[in-house]
């Protein structure tokens, strides 16, 4: 059986240490032995010490000492002591200082050898817990994680309209994460403990939709036996959110300006109006401009909502955050399955970062999901993600698809793509053809690293 760990053994007695750093190597450890302290002090202090095994008693100073220097090391090492049976006390003393267990002697070879691999195998369990919970809590924004350039401006955006009251439109492709940008609003806003709710405006049959947002009074239909609150007074004080809000009946829009604007419901059939105070978030993936044009949402609505946007990006112009989620990803899947996978392998990685993902961060959450579920070793391989990333070859680097500026007016110039824009997509495209060699990567695009650096940042 092979190990990676790196024994420090503490024993003055020639004889016993010989022994106990046999039987350790024979288990596959990789082992330094030492007769003092002093003499330990050195291998403690360069921090590659997974165990620290030490002989209470020394000669000159004795096991207690190395507690404080095995506990500043970084990593920590994990600490067995061995005393002799009339000094538990002191064994117990360790204990409360720091050691993770003792021994007495004279031992016994298979239960210290069972301790040993039991106080490594905590020790890899602990650290993989921080490593987990480290990368959860990794440069999150209310959730939302991204260090990207295009997503910290869309965090700054989020705290200026949070502070202001008035509807706010969220525009973004399919699974890029508008409700939690919309959950971020409400919970840097004052309404943050207030209630928030969340409809999906495609997801409500038509004739239901009206008493869903507004409410009923009793009587009002066939089996409105009671009166029943609507969404928009469930979320008095607080925030609601009109997922796909494109897919609204028209008739209903018209009230839902109203609504915007009187800051009044009325539930069907009452003849009374109900003074709320709701914060409106509007979410949608589909030009709600087109939707203007084609007469399917209401102009005047369109321009109520549209007073704050916030446009979250599609992954692709977020590269340089991939690697980040998928190690979210990952440790969330860990700590649910209860599963130990390390990490990616250089490949696995590579074909992350070419990868295009036309289905944004939900794309990425899935795949991540996907390979982790058929990963039989300790890191996610190549094969192991879904096959349209495998099938994403490397290619050489080249220029992003400018599109052609012939005969371009209104609309379709607004939507051309910013020189920033290009210039980011291009860089990471030639990173991701040099497997990240930065050196590389600054040759061709004739510049210096230092310059490189801070395009990256």
């Amino acid at each position: 059986m092979s190990h990676t760990e790196h024994l420090l053994l503490i024993e003055d007695d020639p004889g016993l240490r010989e022994l106990l750093q046999e039987e350790l190597e024979a288990e596959g450890y990789r082992v330094t032995a030492c007769p003092s302290a002093e003499a330990a002090h050195a291998p403690l202090e360069q921090g590659d010490i997974d165990l620290l095994i030490s002989d209470l008693r020394l000669p000159g100073a004795d096991g207690l000492s190395l507690l404080p220097v095995a506990q500043r090391a970084s990593p920590t090492p994990a600490i067995l002591i061995i005393t002799a049976f009339g000094s538990v006390q002191q064994a117990v003393q360790a204990l409360q200082e720091g050691a993770d267990d003792f021994l007495t002697k004279p031992l016994e070879m298979d239960h210290f050898l069972l301790t040993a691999n039991r106080l490594l195998e905590n020790r890899r369990l602990r650290r993989e817990v921080q490593r987990y919970r480290s990368i959860m809590a990794l440069e999150q924004f209310h959730g939302i994680i991204g260090q990207s350039s295009v997503m910290r401006r869309l965090f700054q955006d989020i705290r200026q309209v949070a502070d202001a009251d008035g509807p706010i439109l969220i525009q973004g492709e399919s699974g890029t994460g508008k409700e939690l940008v919309a959950r971020a609003v409400h919970e840097q806003s004052a309404r943050a403990s207030a209630p928030y709710m969340v409809v999906n405006c495609g997801g409500i049959p038509g004739e239901l939709m009206e008493s869903e947002f507004f409410g009923h009074a009793a009587g009002a239909y066939t089996g409105a036996r009671k009166a029943r609150a609507g969404l928009f007074q469930q979320a008095d004080g607080g925030t609601l959110l009109l997922d796909e809000i494109g897919e609204m009946p028209l008739a209903l829009q018209a009230k839902l300006l109203r609504a915007l604007q009187d800051g009044k419901v009325r539930p069907v059939g009452s003849d009374h109006e109900i003074q709320l105070n709701v914060r409106v978030i509007a979410a949608t993936n589909r030009q709600l401009t087109d939707c203007v044009a084609d007469g399917s949402f209401r102009e005047d609505l369109f321009y109520r909502l549209e007073t704050f946007t916030l446009q979250v990006p599609p992954l692709r112009e977020r590269i340089e955050d991939i690697h980040a989620l998928a190690d979210f990803f990952l440790a969330r899947f860990n700590a649910r399955q209860q599963r130990l996978i390390k990490g990616f392998s250089d490949d696995a990685r590579a074909a992350l970062q070419r990868h295009p993902f036309p289905g944004n961060v939900r794309e990425l959450e899935n795949a991540v999901e996907r390979a982790a579920t058929f990963c039989a070793g300790n890191l996610i391989e190549l094969v192991n993600l879904p096959e349209r990333l495998q099938q994403n070859k490397p290619h050489s680097p080249c220029a992003p698809a400018v599109p052609m500026l012939d005969n371009l007016t209104g609309e379709a110039l607004d939507q051309l793509p910013s020189l920033e824009t290009i210039q980011r997509q291009y860089i990471h495209q030639v990173l991701s053809a040099t497997g990240g060699n930065k050196r590389r990567a600054a040759d061709i695009l004739g510049i210096t690293r230092r310059t490189l650096y801070r395009w990256i940042e």
